[in-house]
């Protein structure tokens, strides 16, 4: 199956908003079977300003369906989301 970077930047000021639905987002991830890899962008001071997740699918349209069904996605938190083909090189 081809790989896809689900690339989101937080909202600015949206900290609270990521927190409330942490829990969630995991869950989700970690049912879902299809994540790869996956964590937050941090700020200088550590905050988390957004996330990226490294899908595992069958394509463009299962990545897009992933994303759309991710509780931060529907809770409003992104300010910016790309989905880009992926192929692992090393690691």
């Amino acid at each position: 199956m081809p790989l896809f970077a689900l690339i989101c930047h937080d909202k600015p000021g949206h900290a609270n908003l990521r927190q409330e639905n942490r829990a969630a987002h995991l869950a989700y991830a970690e049912a879902s079977g299809a994540v790869h890899m996956a964590g937050p962008f941090l700020d200088e001071a550590g905050g988390m300003t957004g996330s990226l997740v490294i899908l595992d699918v069958a394509g463009r349209a299962a990545a897009e369906a992933w994303a759309a069904q991710d509780p931060y996605a529907q809770a409003g938190l992104f300010e910016t989301v790309s989905i880009a083909a992926w192929k692992k090189v090393l690691g």
